[in-house]
C-alpha cells in the first residue's frame, strides 16, 4: 500500500483559491458529508474565516480511486498565501512529494506564485500547475498558460484547468495527483524517524503534534524520544488526520498523522522536531525547517497591570500554535510590565493581537512597530537595536545601518507611474522593470524594510486597484541616517511612543504623531503641550487647550476689577493644577500614533 500514498500541498499567491480547492477535493473524495460541509473547511480559526485568509497550515487525509479502480490515500497539507506566513509554506513542503501550484486565470502569475515555486523546487517536489477560476468572464486562459511557460518554466501542456468554485476539472486533477506525484520514499525497516510540521494545544489532552513518518513505523502504547530536546514520552494515541481525528494503532513510513503523548509544556515540541523510538532510536535527526526570522518588533502591554500574569499565560499558549512568535519580558515607565515581541510582518502582528483579544480576552496596548537596526559604536562594539529606548547616545555611534529588502512588484503596465512614485516615496533604489506577459510588468527594487512596515501593502493595493502583488526577501544591511524621536506629553517623556526613523522623515513623523495625539487625548482643566523632540531639540509641537469655566458669567456691568480678580484667581488655580496635574493617555492614543495618514 505504500506505493498508493500521495503526500501533496497546495501553494499559490494570496486569494488564488487554495482553500476553495481544498473544499472541493474534500467533497469530491467524499471525505465530508453534504450535511457537515461548510466553506473553508480547513480554516479552523474565526479570524481566518472572517478575513478569507489561511494563517496556519492544516493537514487532512482523503481516499480516492483512479480509473483502474486502485484505492489511493491522499494526504493534503493546505498552506497560507500571504507573504507574512511563508515560513508555514516551507514546513508544509518539507512533508510532501508534490505540490499543486494554483494560478488565477484572471490575474495570472503573481509575486508570491514565483516565490512559492522556488521553495518547492528547492525541496525537489513534483509540481502540477493548476489554472483556477476558468469560469470567470475575465479569465484569460491562453495568457495564463503563456505565463506558466514563460515565467515559471513549467510545461503548459501539463497544466490542469479547473474551477474550484463550480467543481469543473476536479476529477481530472485528482487523476493527475494519483498519476504524477511519486509515492513516499523512506525505509520501512529503519528505526523510526518522524518530522513534526505543526502542533496545537488542547486544554484536556495537552500538546497534539502533527507529523509525517519518514522512516520506520510508529506504534501506539510505545515510548518515544524527541531528538532535539532529548525528552521521553509514552504515546497515548496516534491516528490519521481526517476532518475529525481518526485513531489507529500503526502509522508507517509516508503516513501523515497526529500523536498525543501527555506533552504538557508548550515549548517542548517545536516545528522541525524529529520523533524516534526510545528502544531503537535513530542515529541522526531529519533536517529541520528554515527558522522564521522576525522582521517587525513591537511591545505588548496589558491595559491593566493586574492582567500581566494572564497575558504571560496567553503568550505561552499562543507560542505553541505560532512557532514564529518570539517574545521577551520588558518594563515601561508609562505602561508597566509587558512583552517585546518579534513578528513576521504587519499582518502577523494584527493576527496575534486579534487572537490575544478574542481567544484570551486580553485588552492590549501596542507600541509603534520597528525593525532591527545595526549600530556600530566608537569603541568597536556592534549592537542590534529593535527597541527605540535602547538606542545609544548619538555621540557614541560611529555608524547606523538599517535592513534592506529586494522587493518584487507585479502589476498591469498601466499602473507603472503610480507604483514607481510610491516606491520612490519609500526610498526605493536600483529598480528595474521587465514585462512578464503581454501587459504585465515586474518591478524589482531595493528598499529599506522600515518603509514597508506600516502601510505599504495597503497603499500598493490602493494605487493598483487591487491588481498589484508584492513579495520580498531580505538583502542585508545598508548605512542609514537614523534619529530617535521622543514624544513628550505635558513635558514628560512617554517611552512607549518613542520611534526610530530616518532623519529626513523625523519632522513629518513627529508632526503627525503630535497631531494624532491631540485628537486622541481628552482635554483637561489645564493646557497640555505635546512635543516631538530629537535629543533636546523640539522639532514639532501642538497644544491641547484647557477646558475653561466661565467664572465671570454672573458679573454683569459694574467695575472691571471685579472680573479681573476672578480671572486672576482662575489663572493661579490653573497654574497650580498644571504643576501637579497628571495626563492619563488612553489606549486609542497609542494606536493613533501609528496612523500614517
Amino acid at each position: 500500500m505504500r506505493k498508493n500514498i500521495r503526500n501533496f500541498c497546495i501553494i499559490a499567491h494570496i486569494d488564488h483559491g487554495k482553500s476553495t480547492l481544498a473544499d472541493r477535493l474534500l467533497q469530491v473524495t467524499g471525505s465530508v458529508s453534504d450535511r457537515e460541509f461548510h466553506n473553508q473547511m480547513l480554516d479552523s480559526m474565526d479570524i481566518e474565516r472572517e478575513r478569507g485568509i489561511t494563517i496556519k497550515s492544516t493537514a487532512v487525509t482523503m481516499y480516492s480511486e483512479n480509473k483502474a479502480g486502485e484505492k489511493f490515500q491522499l494526504n493534503l497539507i493546505d498552506t497560507p498565501g500571504h507573504v507574512d506566513f511563508s515560513y508555514e509554506v516551507s514546513r508544509a513542503l518539507a512533508s510532501c512529494e508534490g505540490a499543486l501550484l494554483v494560478v488565477d486565470a484572471a490575474q495570472g502569475v503573481e509575486a508570491q506564485t514565483l516565490a512559492n515555486l522556488y521553495k518547492a523546487m528547492e525541496q525537489d517536489l513534483e509540481i502540477i500547475p493548476v489554472v483556477n477560476k476558468i469560469d470567470l468572464p475575465s479569465a484569460n486562459i491562453e495568457e495564463t498558460l503563456y505565463e506558466i511557460d514563460n515565467e515559471l518554466g513549467l510545461d503548459p501542456d501539463g497544466a490542469i484547468l479547473i474551477s474550484a468554485k463550480t467543481g469543473q476539472g476536479i476529477e481530472e486533477l485528482l487523476e493527475a495527483i494519483m498519476e504524477r506525484i511519486p509515492p513516499p520514499a523512506g525505509n520501512p525497516d529503519a528505526p523510526l524517524r518522524a518530522r513534526v510540521f505543526d502542533s496545537i494545544f488542547d486544554p484536556y489532552r495537552g500538546v497534539i503534534a502533527y507529523f509525517r513518518v519518514v522512516d520506520g513505523v510508529m506504534r501506539s502504547d510505545r515510548d518515544i524520544l524527541l531528538m532535539a530536546k532529548g525528552n521521553e514520552y509514552r504515546i497515548e494515541e496516534i491516528g490519521h488526520l481526517g476532518i475529525k481525528r481518526e485513531k489507529c494503532r500503526i502509522l508507517e513510513n509516508g503516513d501523515v498523522g497526529y500523536v498525543i503523548a501527555g506533552i504538557k509544556s508548550v515549548s517542548d515540541v517545536r516545528s522541525g522536531e524529529t520523533i524516534t523510538a526510545k528502544l531503537n532510536p535513530a542515529e541522526e535527526m531529519l533536517d529541520g525547517f528554515a527558522q522564521a526570522k522576525p522582521v517587525v518588533f513591537s511591545s505588548l502591554f496589558p491595559i491593566s497591570s493586574e492582567d500581566y500574569n494572564d497575558l504571560a499565560l496567553a503568550m505561552e499558549k499562543l507560542k505553541l500554535n505560532d512557532a514564529s512568535l518570539i517574545f521577551e519580558k520588558v518594563n515601561s515607565v508609562g505602561l508597566g510590565f509587558g512583552f517585546r515581541c518579534g513578528f513576521l510582518g504587519l499582518l502577523h502582528l494584527e493576527v496575534v493581537q486579534e487572537r490575544l483579544e478574542r481567544e484570551f480576552g486580553m485588552s492590549l496596548v501596542l507600541t509603534a512597530p520597528t525593525v532591527l537596526y545595526k549600530v556600530s559604536l566608537t569603541n568597536g562594539e556592534v549592537r542590534y537595536i529593535d527597541n527605540p529606548n535602547l538606542y545609544p547616545d548619538p555621540s557614541r555611534i560611529e555608524l547606523t545601518e538599517e535592513p534592506y529588502i529586494k522587493a518584487s512588484v507585479i502589476m498591469p503596465d498601466k499602473y507603472i507611474g503610480p507604483v514607481t512614485t510610491l516606491l520612490l516615496d519609500r526610498r526605493g533604489q536600483n529598480y528595474t522593470n521587465t514585462y512578464v506577459g503581454a501587459r504585465r510588468v515586474e518591478i524589482k527594487v531595493d528598499m529599506p524594510l522600515a518603509e514597508i512596515v506600516y502601510d505599504f501593502y495597503d497603499k500598493l493595493k490602493s494605487v493598483t486597484q487591487g491588481y498589484g502583488s508584492f513579495d520580498y526577501e531580505a538583502s542585508g544591511y545598508q548605512p542609514g541616517n537614523l534619529a530617535k524621536v521622543d514624544i513628550l506629553v505635558n513635558h514628560e517623556k512617554v517611552d512607549a511612543l518613542s520611534m526610530l526613523v530616518h532623519r529626513d522623515r523625523a519632522n513629518t513623523w513627529a508632526k503627525r504623531a503630535c497631531e494624532n495625539l491631540k485628537k486622541a487625548i481628552p482635554r483637561q482643566q489645564f493646557k497640555i503641550p505635546i512635543q516631538g523632540t530629537i535629543g533636546g531639540a523640539v522639532i514639532a509641537r501642538t497644544t491641547i487647550s484647557a477646558l475653561r469655566k466661565d467664572v465671570t458669567a454672573k458679573c454683569y456691568g459694574g467695575d472691571i476689577t471685579r472680573k479681573r480678580k476672578l480671572l486672576d484667581k482662575q489663572k493661579a488655580g490653573k497654574k497650580r493644577m498644571k504643576m501637579v496635574g497628571k495626563v492619563m493617555i488612553p489606549q486609542k492614543a497609542f494606536l493613533a500614533v501609528l496612523k500614517r495618514d
